[in-house]
């Protein structure tokens, strides 16, 4: 694995160990997810299923409700750590949640056997924007 940036591993570490809560008795699928706001505070979440499948949350969006709950506003960068063979990347619905709350965050996408770090804009380069 290619060496990361000293936050960037501290947000791998967080996001590994969050996943380890992760509720996901019906998918088996954990994931964990840090973020740091534009702040420096660092935020966790991890996937929460549910029964109605619709009311599941993503890790993603769990640690950006926390990141908003805190008062914050602006992700600068974000990790996403699964098990699974193959990276995991954010899914649609995530995609537009994170593009509401940054300016071209870093993102890294890791399982236990590798990692890629990108450009937020290299993943949704066209975001739903509602004229405000």
């Amino acid at each position: 694995m290619s060496q990361l940036s000293a936050e960037l591993a501290e947000l791998l570490a967080a996001a590994r160990a969050v996943r380890e809560r992760a509720y996901a008795p019906y998918s088996h699928f954990l994931v964990g997810a840090a973020l740091r706001a534009e702040n420096g505070q660092v935020f966790v979440g991890c996937n929460v299923e549910n029964a109605s499948y619709g009311a599941t949350i993503c890790a993603e969006r769990s640690a950006i409700l926390a990141m908003v709950a805190a008062g914050q506003r602006t992700i600068s960068s974000i990790a996403v750590f699964t098990d699974a063979d193959t990276l995991a990347m954010p899914c649609g619905l995530c995609r537009q949640v994170i593009s509401e709350f940054q300016r071209d965050a870093q993102l890294l996408v890791a399982n236990p056997r590798q990692q890629r770090v990108l450009g937020f804009s290299e993943i949704f380069p066209e975001p739903f924007v509602l004229d405000r």
